[in-house]
């Protein structure tokens, strides 16, 4: 072979090897050019959650056949953006589990970062940045357990991150789970941090308050904004108010809201209009209250808190056609509240459909476990269907989250009379009287319990005749007092007292309960008017219906006339149009029954 042959022969070899031989492995991420995650991690920043969900899914399976495909860090940002695409997609046990997976895998990168030296590549350093925070994703597990009502777990989680790295939405949580949990020491610690975070975080400010924390400590810890910031000058009175709220004194709580919201810049506030109509609610003026709660409703159409006691008032005034159009409504807005359920199931409670009460009621609590009004919903409709000590476990976790509202206890003495404990009734009625003070609604709960036994009727008038010197209009107490003088028939005294009542307002029971007084004093043309008057306001006031049927018994002259008329008709070949009412009447029963389904 001559030189020439030889010379081509080793440039086609070299051609050889360099076609076959190995590549060198390729970086990361070219600069200047993305890599896969990249585009999953900006798909998620642009909330294409169900895109980052298909894309990580594929990516991970991949990664599972060859572990070589990806770095610990990539792997780790692949189980965290499709954690959180689950976690989009209320899949929430699921979307722990891959949660779990990103920090077991975010540990064993930390033990090979420790491990492996430094090699001064600074393309690395972009990457390291862009890993998602080990707290967000320990947040994101709570918030799934919170989702999952594993309370215990969302704390425990928590409860992990040191107290340094814990952000103010992280104090937050922790807080409420702690309240939530009974644990009020720890709950306030973290209200506090929030507040030393965020001065300004209003919500946290309640919490404090709603766990006995003075006013004034909580107002100290506001001052240097106050101080600083323009136009806050009302904050200080705000935390005033809502002091008041939560130790119970209404009153006073009423009068600095409404110096509140008479001032220029806060005046129509829907927050401060909904505070003040639950505060007169809870103070026994529900005139008041429901106006309030119209003026917030007009001002925002949308609005759903507050809206569970609004609709238990129109019903308590028999507006059942209202409550059942402001139901639709709040269902329209959001089913994922309570307080359209409550709402529907104050409409069954009112039309004596319990069962269906009952189920709304749970449903209410299975959105909102704090729910007071879907508590005392639940409460009643099981005492009214005779299971007692079910409704006196609800009646009790009413009073626990809600310490200052009269109508929970009244819900649990009134499951303590129908059970014959007067005994546990009386205690528990000294015990509100002693907790929230000696006032109209205190008094008369208490003379309540007293009624029940001959031995302490002169203290329950006693009682009575303190409530009415207090409030004069307050209706609870005008008819115990009108009970107390019916045992002791001094009719003529319960009229006076009934119509001084009725002087400034119009109530259906105080209608009715005037029209029995009137007839036991012969009185017939009146008392009629009064049931008509009490079932104008109420059509479904049963005891009005039956007051005035049994006086148009007692004076139709001409009952055995029509009893006469009746037989001829019988005789008469009219007995189609009768049939046809039954029909009729069968049609509406099927009718309502298949409501009763809904």
């Amino acid at each position: 072979m001559g030189p020439g042959e030889t010379a081509i022969l080793e440039s086609s070899l070299r051609s050889f090897y360099r076609l076959f031989a190995p590549l060198p492995p390729l970086p990361a991420a070219l600069p200047g050019r993305m890599n896969v995650i990249d585009h999953v991690r900006d798909m998620a920043a642009a909330g294409l959650h169900s895109n980052v969900r298909l894309l990580s899914s594929l990516l991970l399976t991949m990664s599972n056949n060859n572990p070589e495909l990806f770095s610990p860090s990539q792997k780790y940002q692949l189980l965290v953006y499709h954690a959180d695409s689950l976690f989009h997609d209320k899949e929430y046990r699921n979307a722990v589990s891959k949660y779990t997976m990103a920090l077991q895998q975010k540990k064993a990168l930390s033990k090979t970062s420790k491990v492996r030296p430094s090699t001064g590549n600074s393309a690395s350093t972009p990457q390291s940045q862009c890993l998602p925070s080990e707290i967000e994703v320990k947040y994101k597990m709570a918030e799934c357990y919170t989702m999952l009502k594993q309370d215990k777990d969302a704390i425990a989680i928590l409860d992990g991150i040191p107290s340094r790295q814990r952000t103010p939405k992280i104090n937050m949580m922790l807080a409420n789970l702690y309240k939530k949990a009974g644990q009020e020491r720890p709950s306030v610690t973290s209200y506090k941090e929030v507040l030393r975070q965020c001065p300004l975080a209003l919500d946290a400010i309640l919490g404090l308050l709603s766990l006995s924390v003075k006013g004034a400590e909580v107002a100290s810890m506001t001052m240097n904004v106050i101080q600083t910031v323009p136009n806050l000058d009302w904050l200080s009175v705000w935390i005033k108010a809502y002091a008041f709220v939560h130790t119970g004194d209404n009153s006073r709580a009423i009068n600095t809201i409404c110096s509140l919201e008479k001032k220029s810049l806060l005046r129509d506030n829907v927050d401060l209009l909904g505070s003040l109509a639950d505060l007169y609610f809870r103070a026994g003026d529900n005139k008041n209250s429901v106006l309030k709660f119209e003026q917030a409703q007009m001002l925002d159409p949308y609005l759903i808190k507050g809206m569970d006691v609004y609709g238990y008032l129109l019903a308590r005034e028999g507006r059942l056609e209202d409550v059942e159009n402001l139901g639709c409504r709040l269902f329209n807005i959001s089913d994922q509240h309570a307080e359209p359920w409550v709402v529907s199931g104050c409409h069954s409670f009112y039309s004596k459909r319990y069962s269906r009460a009952l189920y709304l009621g749970a449903k209410a609590i299975q959105l909102n476990s704090n729910s007071v009004q879907a508590l005392l919903l639940k409460g009643a409709a099981l005492r009214n269907m005779g299971r007692v000590q079910e409704a006196i476990i609800h009646f009790r976790e009413a009073i626990r989250l809600a310490p200052c509202r009269l109508d929970c206890y009244e819900g649990l003495i009134e499951c303590y009379l129908a059970s014959n404990s007067i005994r546990e009734a009386m205690v528990m009625a000294n015990n509100v009287y002693k907790t929230l003070g000696a006032n109209a609604q205190t008094l008369t709960l208490l003379a309540t319990v007293c009624l029940e036994d001959p031995v302490t009727q002169e203290k329950a008038k006693t009682l009575l005749d303190k409530a009415l010197t207090q409030r004069p209009d307050y209706i609870k107490a005008v008819v115990k007092k009108a009970e107390l003088l019916s045992r002791e028939q001094k009719y003529e005294d319960g009229i006076a007292l009934l119509r001084n009542a009725l002087a400034n307002q119009s109530d259906c029971v105080l209608h009715r309960i005037l029209g029995d007084f009137l007839v036991a004093v012969n009185e017939y043309q009146e008392a009629m008017d009064q049931y008509s008057i009490a079932l104008s306001l109420d059509p479904n006031d049963q005891k009005s219906l039956e007051g005035m049927q049994k006086m148009e018994k007692e004076e139709s002259p001409t009952d055995a006339t029509q009893e006469e008329d009746v037989d001829d008709m019988e005789g008469s070949g009219e007995e189609g149009d009768l049939e046809g009412s039954d029909s009729e009447a069968a049609q509406w029963a099927d009718q309502e029954q298949w409501f009763g389904m809904q």
